[in-house]
């Protein structure tokens, strides 16, 4: 399925799509130290929260979706170096709303879930 939305997202800091369908989208990203947030190398949560989004955008697939809000939770801390899988469903439909579920991962144990409100609207440009 070809990617309509979010073309110019730098997928080394956001993720980089290995599946994509209709409704559904997974975005791997593997935690660099240029995300860390401390000594420790803890990843901020913005990284992980970015990479849930662009997947949320792809599970909806269009040009014009724009995210209006988002419940999320972070469950585990993520380190530099480690890899994380977001998973995404869209699971209602209002006309142009979108909910979208979203999960992270790393291996089995989930580090981050939420719920993203997305619109597809017409992009609006101002002179």
């Amino acid at each position: 399925m070809e990617i309509k939305t979010h073309q110019k997202i730098n997928q080394n800091l956001c993720g980089i799509p290995t599946k994509l369908s209709q409704g559904y989208a997974e975005v791997e990203l593997t935690t660099t130290e240029e995300m860390a947030a401390d000594d420790k190398g803890l990843v901020h949560g913005g990284f992980i929260f970015g990479q849930a989004d662009y997947a949320a955008m792809l599970s909806v697939n269009h040009p014009n979706v724009v995210l209006g809000g988002a419940n999320v939770r972070f469950l585990k801390p993520v380190k530099v170096g480690e890899k994380v899988l977001a998973i995404a469903k869209v699971i209602s439909e209002e006309g142009k709303k979108k909910i979208v579920e979203v999960v992270v991962k790393r291996n089995d144990e989930e580090v981050f879930k939420g719920e993203f409100i997305c619109f597809v609207g017409s992009v609006h440009r101002t002179v």
